[in-house]
């Protein structure tokens, strides 16, 4: 008796197990087609800043720049001693500059600063030679500072380069890298932050990295629904305004770490981008193509010379010996290029298998598509880089 009423109990039980896993993977799959808000926008004020600067490698061994064509090397090293103590200027009868060395070179400093990097912080920096160096590589740069768009300085850098090289003799070279761009690890020490107080913001503009009236609209959805309050409202297709809720004044980082886990599924237009120096195409889920017919051929001729020799028997006291042309001519008229028809709004995977079907390769493609969009059966935009 008890085995007869353990069976249901167990088929039941295995029926509603099943029932969850099929739940289950039915809400996962839109989550697993979605995107983090975080990965779509970039919020105000959490964003980078760029640094450049002007400075002086030393230690080079003989690749410096060649101070009689780069005056501007010259003017650095004579004032840079100069604000060391030592007198540099000319001291010959002709005024001429005796101080010639070869194991300094001119370089600009990029680096990049960080959102909400704090002063004593060190970030990493790029040395480019701004001369005619030939390599950088063993070279120490002087202290340098390194200034925003605004003039300020935010941080200085100074440090032993890492770079590429070039060795070889007189009849073959090997170069690993770029021997005039190096690379200092922690090169520079920040001096001054980028000032920005998160705890007074009352309102947030989210900047979508992809502008697009439906992706922000799902955005502002998405965080009123989880807020449970109309506090986003898209004000463009690139940017959504968020109000902060009472709930989170004087805590925006708060707000910020809750909506930026929020899933959103990007919308995007159909737009087909083709990169015409090599060959790529790329189209998007949502390219369509009407009702059209395809057909695709090119006319090819081929000739081939296969001169003879001809030869007089052996022994002959008569003829001589003359060269033969033999030529062959092959047309092909693409005959075996036959015309295909892609119906109304095939997919694009249908696309791509309709024109695989002709034997048409990327370059014959471009061309293709260009056709199709001219004849207005191209649902898409096509973007040529």
């Amino acid at each position: 008796m008890h085995g007869v009423v353990a069976c249901p109990f167990r088929t039941v039980g295995a029926w509603l197990g099943g029932l969850v896993l099929s739940a289950t993977l039915l809400a996962v799959t839109p989550a697993q087609a979605s995107s983090r808000i975080k990965d779509l926008v970039d919020f105000e004020g959490v964003r980078d800043n760029m640094l450049v600067g002007y400075g002086l490698v030393v230690g080079l061994n003989g690749t410096g720049d060649t101070l009689d064509n780069a005056e501007f090397t010259r003017q650095s090293l004579i004032g840079m001693l100069e604000r060391l103590g030592v007198n540099s200027r000319p001291t010959t009868p002709t005024g001429t500059f005796n101080l010639k060395p070869k194991d300094v070179a001119a370089v600009m400093v990029t680096a990049t600063l960080p959102a909400f990097t704090r002063q004593g912080t060190r970030i990493d920096v790029t040395v480019s030679a701004l001369g005619d160096s030939t390599s950088l590589l063993g070279g120490t740069l002087l202290v340098t500072p390194l200034v925003g768009a605004d003039g300020e300085v935010y941080a200085v850098g100074q440090g032993q380069l890492t770079s590429g090289y070039t060795a070889g003799g007189a009849a073959a070279q090997v170069t690993k890298g770029v021997p005039t761009s190096g690379r200092i690890a922690n090169g520079a020490v920040v001096e001054r932050e980028v000032a920005i107080d998160m705890t007074k913001m009352q309102v947030v503009q989210v900047a979508l990295r992809n502008p697009d009236f439906t992706t922000a609209r799902r955005i502002a959805q998405a965080v009123n629904a989880y807020l449970g309050t109309a506090a986003a409202r898209p004000t463009d297709p690139a940017t959504v305004q968020l109000t902060v809720p009472s709930k989170y004044r004087g805590n925006a980082v708060a707000l910020m770490t809750d909506i930026e886990q929020l899933r959103v599924e990007p919308d995007q237009e159909a737009r087909v981008v083709i990169d015409d120096h090599t060959g790529t195409i790329v189209m998007g889920e949502n390219v369509r193509i009407s009702t059209v017919a395809i057909a695709q051929g090119n006319l090819t001729i081929r000739i081939t010379e296969t001169p003879q020799v001809s030869q007089p028997t052996p022994f002959s006291s008569t003829g001589q010996t003359v060269v033969v042309p033999r030529t062959q001519v092959d047309v092909d008229e693409g005959s075996d290029k036959k015309m295909s028809v892609l119906q109304h709004g095939v997919t694009l995977q249908e696309l791509v298998n309709g024109l695989n079907a002709l034997g048409i390769g990327p370059r014959d493609l471009i061309s293709i598509l260009q056709t199709i969009k001219a004849a207005g059966a191209l649902q898409a935009e096509i973007e040529v880089m």
